[in-house]
């Protein structure tokens, strides 16, 4: 991948699946918009873990089933938090709950995210809001969309005028990266109007792609994290790279997704 996915010919096959997939999506946010309310405090990691664990399955057991019908020869990412290059063929990479400890804690910062992966280029996503009702959807070659309305990045070209964000190092993150944010944080401060820290990553993507926010900036960071937002970006009009500027593959050690106008200046002030 480069600062603009590899571009494909869409195929009405793809276009059609899109539409079976933003179906399922939506119907799994239902499922979880009805355990989401309450918060409750947990007495313990591993208490904390099965509630993250009971809010997956019960969107997998939703999706699992109709993305598999849809696409029956598609490999299947067990674990969300993975990175790295896909093997080859057709995969798809789902988070079933992003967010996840958000909506454990009453937040409305949650969705879920259903991507196909071909040959390590993701073709399709579908993003759903389940508690604002929105859907965000991208196709290869077809552009993103809000609910059927194309989106398109922030035409802005200063970094002193523009809202970056970053998400935080996943819990029990190594040592350096975790550092490697902080620092890159406080660069940002220095050179950007506003700088917002939260997760998930997703949803800042989200951002970009609508140009509300100008950049996103993550070190490490996995597939489900990363996919759906570097496609919606780039057929946003947006540029993806790795923080040095490079091309960003899954196996890059870090992620940038810019408007085009200050992609460069946002490389600068990570480097440094």
């Amino acid at each position: 991948m480069s600062e603009t996915l590899q571009t494909t010919d869409v195929t009405a096959s793809d276009a059609d699946l899109l539409g079976q997939t933003v179906i399922a999506v939506r119907e799994a946010g239902s499922a979880l918009r009805e355990r989401f309310g309450d918060v409750v405090r947990y007495q313990s990691r591993d208490e904390l873990m099965s509630a993250l664990a009971g809010n997956d399955d019960t969107a997998l057991d939703i999706l699992r089933p109709r993305l598999t019908r849809l696409r029956p020869d598609a490999g299947w990412v067990e674990n969300e938090l993975d990175g790295g290059a896909l093997p080859a063929g057709e995969w798809w990479v789902v988070d079933p709950a992003e967010g996840n400890v958000n909506h454990l804690h009453a937040l409305p910062e949650w969705a879920v995210t259903a991507t196909l992966v071909r040959e390590n280029q993701p073709v399709l996503t579908v993003v759903h809001l389940p508690l604002t009702g929105e859907t965000y959807t991208a196709l290869t070659g077809a552009g993103a969309h809000l609910d059927g309305k194309p989106l398109h990045v922030s035409q802005t070209a200063d970094l002193g005028l523009s809202i970056v964000a970053t998400s935080q190092a996943r819990p029990d993150e190594d040592e350096k990266v975790v550092r490697r944010v902080g620092s890159s944080i406080t660069a940002m401060l220095f050179d950007a109007l506003v700088v917002r820290v939260a997760v998930p990553a997703t949803l800042h993507l989200l951002n970009v792609a609508a140009g509300r926010i100008d950049a996103f900036w993550q070190f490490a960071g996995a597939r489900a994290d990363l996919f759906p937002g570097a496609l919606l970006v780039t057929e946003a009009g947006g540029r993806i790279s790795d923080a040095e500027g490079l091309p960003w593959t899954p196996q890059s050690q870090s992620f940038l997704a810019a408007a085009p106008g200050v992609h460069a200046e946002a490389v600068s002030t990570l480097s440094r």
